[in-house]
Order: C-alpha cells, then sequence, then structure tokens
C-alpha cells in the first residue's frame, strides 16, 4: 500500500476523539443536536472565540455546510461572489446553484478575492434584469493553502459592510490556517470581522463534522427549520457534540494543526532543498511541488498524491497533503526519495 499525502481525511479519527466516542456509546442522548455534549461544544467554541452572542450549529460535512448556509441567507434572486477557485465553485458540484443561486466568479489573487474584483462584479449587477449580488464566500486557508491577513480580514468585512453584503468564510482547514507561522488570525477576529465562519473538524481529525459559528443574529432565523429541510440536521447529533468538545479541551484543536504544518513543512523544505520548484510557498498543510514527468513517476511508486495541474508535457503541478496522522517516519521516508530525484 502506498503511503498517502494525497488529502487530510484519509484516517479516521484522532485517538482521543476515537476514545470519547467509545466511552460514549452505550449512552442514551438527546438527538438533533440537543443533547448536553452539543451544548458543552458550543460553550467551549464560544469560550475560545470570546463572542457569547455568536449561535453554533453542528453539521456532518464542509459542502453540507456551505450549501445550507448560503441558501439560508440569500433570498431567491440574490447570489454569492466567490474568487474562481473557490470550493463552492469547482469542488461542489453545483450545490449553491441547485439551490437556486448562482455562484459569481472574480479572478483568484493567490487563492483569495480582491476587493477591486467584488467591486467589478456589483457594479456589472445593477439592475433587475440580473442577479443581486449579496454575499461574498471566502476560504481560510485558501484552496492552495494560502492566508487571509488579519489586515485582509478586516478590509474586506469593512468592505461589506459598506456595500450591503454578507461576509462567510469557509473554515474547513481553519486550524491549519491558525497555526500557520505567518498567521495572524485568531478564532476571535473570525468572530469579529464576518457574519458566520465555520471550524472544519472533517480535516482536522475528527471522524466527521464542522462546527457553524453565525455572527449576524440577524441571519439565525428560522435556521434549524432551514437545516432540517436540507437534510443538515444529523439525529445521532450528539456524535458531533462528543467530538467537537474533545477538540477544544487541552487545546488538541491547536496541536493537530501544527503537527499537520510542521509535517508539511518539513516536506517542502525537502523539495526547496533539492531545488524543485514551488507553485505557490505554502506554511499550511498543503504544498505545491512542480514535478517533471519521470520524478512524478519515480514518487507515485511509493507514494498517494494528487496531480493539481498539467502546465505542459513534462510538468506537473503536484499537492501533498499532512494531518493530524501523518506519521515522522513516513515524512522521512518521503524525503529521503526526494533526495533521491
Amino acid at each position: 500500500m502506498k503511503i498517502s499525502f494525497n488529502n487530510d481525511y484519509s484516517e479516521g479519527a484522532h485517538p482521543n476523539i476515537l476514545k470519547k466516542i467509545v466511552e460514549k456509546n452505550l449512552e442514551s442522548n438527546i438527538g438533533y443536536g440537543c443533547d448536553d455534549y452539543c451544548k458543552q461544544a458550543r460553550d467551549l467554541i464560544l469560550k475560545e472565540i470570546d463572542c457569547p452572542t455568536s449561535k453554533i450549529h453542528f453539521f456532518v460535512g464542509g459542502t453540507q455546510t456551505n450549501l445550507t448556509f448560503i441558501a439560508s441567507v440569500l433570498r431567491p434572486h440574490q447570489a454569492v461572489i466567490c474568487c474562481e477557485s473557490g470550493h463552492i465553485n469547482v469542488h461542489e458540484t453545483g450545490s449553491v446553484e441547485a439551490t437556486g443561486h448562482k455562484v459569481l466568479t472574480t479572478p483568484a489573487f493567490l487563492g483569495k478575492v480582491k476587493i477591486e474584483e467584488i467591486d467589478k462584479c456589483l457594479k456589472y449587477h445593477q439592475d433587475e434584469h440580473m442577479v443581486m449580488p449579496k454575499m461574498v464566500y471566502i476560504s481560510n486557508s485558501t484552496e492552495i493553502g494560502t492566508l487571509y491577513t488579519l489586515k485582509e480580514l478586516k478590509k474586506l468585512y469593512a468592505y461589506c459592510q459598506k456595500n450591503n453584503l454578507y461576509l462567510f468564510v469557509d473554515g474547513a482547514r481553519l486550524g491549519s490556517a491558525i497555526t500557520a507561522k505567518s498567521n495572524d488570525v485568531t478564532l476571535k477576529d473570525f468572530a469579529k470581522y464576518c457574519d458566520a465562519f465555520y471550524i472544519g473538524g472533517t480535516k482536522h481529525g475528527l471522524l466527521f463534522g464542522e462546527a457553524l459559528v453565525i455572527n449576524n443574529n440577524d441571519l439565525e432565523e428560522d435556521f434549524r427549520f432551514i437545516m432540517k429541510q436540507k437534510g443538515a440536521l444529523l439525529a445521532k447529533g450528539f456524535l458531533l457534540g462528543i467530538q467537537f468538545k474533545e477538540l477544544f479541551v487541552n487545546n488538541l484543536f491547536y496541536e493537530i494543526g501544527k503537527h499537520e504544518n510542521t509535517m508539511a513543512e518539513t516536506i517542502q523544505n525537502a523539495f526547496i532543498k533539492k531545488e524543485i520548484e514551488l507553485f505557490i510557498n505554502s506554511n499550511t498543510n498543503q504544498i505545491f511541488p512542480i514535478l517533471s514527468k519521470k520524478q512524478y513517476d519515480e514518487l507515485d511508486k511509493k507514494y498517494l498524491f494528487s496531480i493539481w495541474k498539467k502546465l505542459d508535457n513534462n510538468r506537473i503541478i503536484t499537492r501533498f497533503v499532512t494531518s493530524w496522522a501523518t506519521k515522522q517516519e513516513d515524512v522521512d521516508n518521503l524525503i529521503n526519495d526526494i533526495k533521491k530525484l
């Protein structure tokens, strides 16, 4: 079996998480997120973000979170703006459009949206013959592992407020983003400078689960009804509560992120030392070396990783991803094979 650096959700769950699920397995709990574990998990997250007025809802996966929240906020004629590489645009099978809302795309700059491009989009959509832009969607970390700075987040949120737009942050890899060396944004900042964001668990050591944090209480009305209608209200919601409670006990959320990033940095440095070009220099858990066909074929013999984009017949942008389960010995083996390329 190949050693996997393919994604950050290939393994089951962090041992601490799995242990808690097994411990509570024979307990009877109230369903649909109304149990004590969900309440305790919510309280821990609210304390971490220092925003007691925010509301938290637990979901099974990221696509489900994105489509449910976006569809709950937008009226039938309204649309969401994201950069062309945004997850809702390229990797969610048109799920947002399937709810009746158009995704309006702007050029991506290092995986991020620019206010100038949002402004162009608003100026283009001026009358009732076109959809009305009403929300801006961003990912942090982005699909190519880059980060929004605190300055960028504040500026973007101020722009959205000035232009009557909601700002929604996809945090599928927020744990890696928060613990990245160059990051200057905290969970408390996300509670201040967006209308809603979510904390990803599926890609951060949980069996499954995302925690949506709604900071704008105007968007909370009837939300559980909409969750149920979209198939997002899990009967065994206590399983989400158990997992998120453990994730925010004893700094496990941050420990996992640091491990992911350290493993990725070690691998990236090996590529740099070998003078292999990078598509982008990342300090999160996704790295993007540009390999020749021969180099790709050689590493493909022992390792599972993905093709991000083929530049030409001989150059391939590849993606290596680390997770909570990435072993030092596997990283060492990969580094030794990089040296041999």
